[in-house]
């Protein structure tokens, strides 16, 4: 319970100095931003501050947070690390810079931005991965909702049925303006998200004689036997990504980026949601660690125990609340995986429109954009109810082409921070976390064992190659860097 409280406690620390430091580099000023000077009363509007709060933490959390930290569980306390470190130097940095340098560009979507700042050919990579990212997203959270609902009505109402529902659901808030629906009802599912977290970590500390908690100190050591053997390095950088640092999230900041009415509030906005995503994490990782430990030599348990799904969600609140958790876990593993299909859909369709360039102000044209992603959904989410091992296919897709966005988009704010800053310094900033996720995306790329390079190369290899070309990647950074400082030596 010591390691809970300590990494709570850094957590509330990072928020209160890092977020200025962020804010510092980012040197923010009072222009006008897109909510006030280009309206356009259905993606860009201005809306309070706490209210684009929990939106975005709606946006960029959904089921996220609770499923992967689950999962991480898995790894042992040194989940903690991750959780703590990712998402003060890396996660929340990576949300906040997306979210402004957006508004500082009329709101455009991370793949125009990385195209401004990185050029082309990064641009398109980005379009590719931005859309199939946010298609997968929109399909995978569209099952587990619908196979729950199916098992709470004792199969009277199949998960087909549920899946029609919540996907015209999708249609609806995709298409109509962001305040109608998402600004009205994501804010009180914004709270119910904090208040079951809250439930669950009480419910655990009241009954730490039953439930204790594994301790950093006493268990610094990796315990990924539980987990198919994979070493925490680099797949606890992928299982743990919504809590941490996740390329999803610059998908859905650009949104609430449209919406802002001044750039003091994005450090409470996107700084501040995802350190408050990342709390959520950190209770439900040490939740799953004393919920599902057994007293064994190592002190924990195996992969058929414990899995990142809504049975361990209602396993946990269930025994640690009784009914009332029950209640809980049923609304959050119902709402929040909705709240976040919904708004990929909707970003998925702000980015094809950008491409396309038709006006998104008049409906029929929302319409036309959305139906041919819509479709896909359709498909995707019928595959998936076909055999469940289709949904951990999505999965495994989703967790690397989200972690190869989240590099991405670091880079793309160290693009911003080179060419905008008088002090080209100040770009190492984002910099150095985009070098570190470089070198876990290639390395997962190249050693995980469901994808096909997995299969031959063996792991100490991948890992060689992608430390080797995370750095080479990041000297390249460094002589542009050195390049453009002595140039402009010259000039003086």
């Amino acid at each position: 319970m010591i390691t809970f409280f300590i990494a709570l406690a850094l957590l509330g620390i990072g928020y209160l100095f890092y977020s200025r430091v962020s804010e510092k580099m980012f040197v923010i000023d009072d222009r006008l931003t897109p909510a006030i000077a280009n309206p356009d009363g259905v993606d860009i509007t201005p809306m309070p501050k706490w209210k684009s709060f929990l939106i975005e933490l709606l946006n960029i959390a959904g089921t996220g947070p609770i499923f992967g930290a689950i999962s991480g569980a898995l790894f042992g306390p040194i989940v903690f690390i991750w959780i703590v470190l990712g998402c003060i130097l890396g996660g929340a940095v990576h949300d906040y810079f997306s979210g402004m340098i957006s508004s500082r560009n009329n709101g455009e979507s991370i793949v125009k931005l990385s195209g401004k700042y990185l050029g082309r050919f990064v641009e398109i990579l980005m379009r590719i991965f931005s859309i199939i990212l946010l298609i997968l997203v929109t399909a995978v959270f569209v099952v587990s909702p619908s196979t729950l609902l199916e098992s709470l009505t004792g199969g009277n109402v199949q998960a087909w049925v549920w899946m029609s529902i919540i996907l015209a659901y999708y249609f609806l808030s995709t298409i109509v303006p962001i305040d109608k629906i998402i600004g009205k009802i994501y804010p009180l599912f914004g709270i119910i998200l904090i208040g079951m977290a809250i439930a669950v970590i009480v419910g655990i500390i009241a009954n730490s004689d039953k439930y204790p908690m594994l301790e950093l100190f006493s268990n610094f050591k990796d315990l990924s036997k539980g987990n198919n053997s994979l070493p925490w390095w680099p797949f606890m950088m992928t299982t743990v990504a919504c809590g941490a640092v996740s390329g999803f999230h610059a998908t859905q900041s650009p949104m609430i980026s449209k919406c802002i009415k001044s750039e003091k509030e994005g450090r409470q906005i996107f700084y501040g949601a995802m350190v408050a995503e990342g709390v959520i994490a950190l209770i439900w990782a040490a939740a799953a660690m004393a919920f599902f430990r057994v007293n064994t030599e190592d002190g924990w348990n195996t992969l058929n125990q414990i899995g990142g799904n809504s049975n361990s969600v209602n396993d946990i609140a269930r025994g640690v609340l009784g009914s009332f958790g029950t209640v809980l876990a049923i609304v959050g593993v119902v709402i929040c995986p909705i709240t976040s299909g919904d708004t990929a859909l909707r970003s998925c369709r702000l980015i094809v429109g950008e491409t396309t360039k038709l006006d998104q102000k008049k409906i029929k044209n929302r319409i036309i954009l959305t139906f041919p992603l819509f479709a896909i959904v359709i498909g995707l989410s019928i595959w998936n109810f076909a055999d469940e091992k289709n949904f951990n296919i999505l999965w495994h897709w989703f967790a690397w082409s989200n972690q190869v966005l989240a590099a991405i988009c670091l880079w793309v704010s160290t693009g911003y921070m080179f060419k905008n800053n008088k002090n080209k310094y100040t770009s190492l900033f984002t910099a150095i976390p985009a070098l570190f996720m470089t070198a876990v995306v290639i390395t997962y790329i190249l050693a995980e064992p469901n994808l096909a390079l997995g299969r031959i190369i063996p792991y100490y290899v991948s890992l060689i190659i992608g430390i080797v070309l995370a750095l080479a990647i990041f000297g390249f950074y460094l002589y542009k860097l050195f390049k453009k400082k002595d140039e402009k030596l010259e000039l003086e």
